[in-house]
This record gives C-alpha cells, sequence and structure tokens, in this order.
C-alpha cells in the first residue's frame, strides 16, 4: 500500500465522523419531540377525560313540547352517574335517557363545546287511549303515559288485543266520519278476542257488529237511525249481527224518562 492510499483512507475516515454524530443528534432530537409529543398528548387525554376539567353540565332542550318538561329531561340525566366528560361521554347513553321518558316519542343528542348538551325531542302525539291503561300516538304505536294530561277533549277509548292495536285505531278512523254526519261520535271502540266489533257511542248507544261485513252493516244501522226520530232517545242497544234487519234494545222506561229530563 502506497502513502497516496493511506492518506485517502484517513481522510474518509475524517469525513464520516461528523456525519455519524449529525445522525446521532438528528436521532437524539427525533426521540426527544416524540417523548415530549407523546407526553403532551397523555396530559392532553387526561385532562379532557378529568370529570373536574371538563364536565358536562348544562342541557338545552328544543321542540315543539306539551307534556315533557326540563325538569323531566334533567331528573334522567342525574341517573346517569358519573357522568362523562364532553369528549369521553356516550351520545347514544344519553338518547337512551332521555327517550326513557314516557311522552318522548324519539330523541336526538348532541354535544355542544365545552360543557352542553343539546337534546331535540319529539313528542306522542295521543290519537286513543288504548285498554284504559296505555296510549296510541298517531302512527299507532303503544306508549305508557299519564293521560290525565291530555289537552284533548273527548279523546277516543279503544280496546283490543295487544296485537291488534292499529287495526283497531285505522277501523275507528275510518268509521268515525260516518257517525259525524249524523252528528255522533264513537266515544269506545271495541274489538274483543273474538275479533268482533262493538260500539258505543257518546250518547250511550252500544252497537253490536260482529265480525263480518261492517260495513254493510254499519249502513243499515245509519238507514235504521235516520228513520227512528225521537225513538232514539230511547235505544240502549242496537244488534246488527243478522244477514237483514237488527235487534234494538230499549231502555226501561223510567231510565228512559229520565236521561229525557237531565236533557
Amino acid at each position: 500500500m502506497d502513502a497516496t492510499d493511506i492518506d485517502d483512507s484517513n481522510y474518509e475516515q475524517q469525513q464520516a465522523l461528523p456525519r455519524i454524530k449529525h445522525s446521532l443528534f438528528d436521532g437524539l432530537f427525533l426521540l426527544i419531540v416524540v417523548v415530549l409529543i407523546g407526553g403532551l398528548l397523555y396530559k392532553t387525554i387526561t385532562w379532557m377525560s378529568d370529570e373536574r376539567s371538563m364536565p358536562l353540565s348544562n342541557f338545552i332542550l328544543q321542540g315543539d313540547l306539551a307534556y315533557i318538561t326540563e325538569q323531566d329531561v334533567h331528573h334522567q340525566l342525574v341517573q346517569i352517574a358519573p357522568m362523562g366528560t364532553f369528549m369521553t361521554q356516550d351520545v347514544n347513553q344519553l338518547q337512551r335517557a332521555v327517550e326513557s321518558l314516557e311522552w318522548v316519542n324519539r330523541a336526538s343528542i348532541r354535544k355542544q363545546w365545552p360543557d352542553t348538551i343539546k337534546i331535540y325531542a319529539v313528542e306522542h302525539r295521543a290519537a286513543a287511549i288504548w285498554n284504559g291503561i296505555s296510549m296510541l300516538n298517531q302512527a299507532g304505536v303503544v306508549f305508557h303515559a299519564d293521560a290525565s294530561r291530555l289537552d284533548t277533549p273527548n279523546i277516543a277509548k279503544l280496546y283490543g288485543p295487544d296485537e291488534k292495536n292499529l287495526l283497531v285505531l285505522e277501523t275507528y278512523r275510518e268509521l268515525q266520519p260516518k257517525f259525524e254526519e249524523l252528528g255522533m261520535r264513537i266515544d269506545s271502540l271495541v274489538l274483543n278476542d273474538r275479533l268482533a266489533w262493538q260500539i258505543i257511542l257518546e250518547n250511550g248507544i252500544r252497537l253490536e257488529l260482529g265480525t263480518e261485513a261492517l260495513e254493510e252493516r254499519l249502513q243499515r244501522f245509519i238507514s235504521l237511525y235516520k228513520k227512528m226520530g225521537e225513538k232514539t232517545e230511547q235505544i240502549s242497544y242496537i244488534d246488527l249481527r243478522y244477514d237483514t234487519g237488527a235487534a234494538v234494545g230499549w231502555m226501561p222506561e223510567q231510565d228512559a224518562i229520565e236521561e229525557s229530563d237531565n236533557d
């Protein structure tokens, strides 16, 4: 090996040493940056998760509401214990809590920075009282709420097997206009376990319609009623479960007189 080769080797080693030192410095700097970012991220997440740092402490209730109050919603939300923070609280859990209120049909929830829950609620709109203990909304869905709070006068009372709620409501809607033409209103519509129909009118007359030919039997009642004039005040029931004609049950004479006097 001549002197020229030795000089070249020493030169290359001298050039490589600064590059190695520079790479080590870059690696150490990058490691420090990663550690600092990781620590900052950890502290941020910890702070956001701390109930004392970002508590959900307010809510805004919106919607066209007649029966749901802010007190009702507040009572449901405080049942969630512990309430999460803005970052950690599950919106679905909040929605389930609000939708468990008796008058709530559906609700949408969103969080508003930094501490607020925004709630938009849609109430059930009662169409009828169902089986004396529940109600049907306008879509025929059964819901359980305090009927004494209803602001709808003369709401219909519907009865039937549990799975026939929609059928009974639809039948009521079909029949009610026919009675309105006579200046009357259905007070109760009953579908019994044998699937036979019964109607009780607001004036107390009971109609037995059976299971078949509902439209034809109802038209028969309308024709008969129009012909009876003042005698309609003495009717107790009309049984239309015949191929033709009807059986009329009359009030006892004394009852009819008392009812007339009350009028």
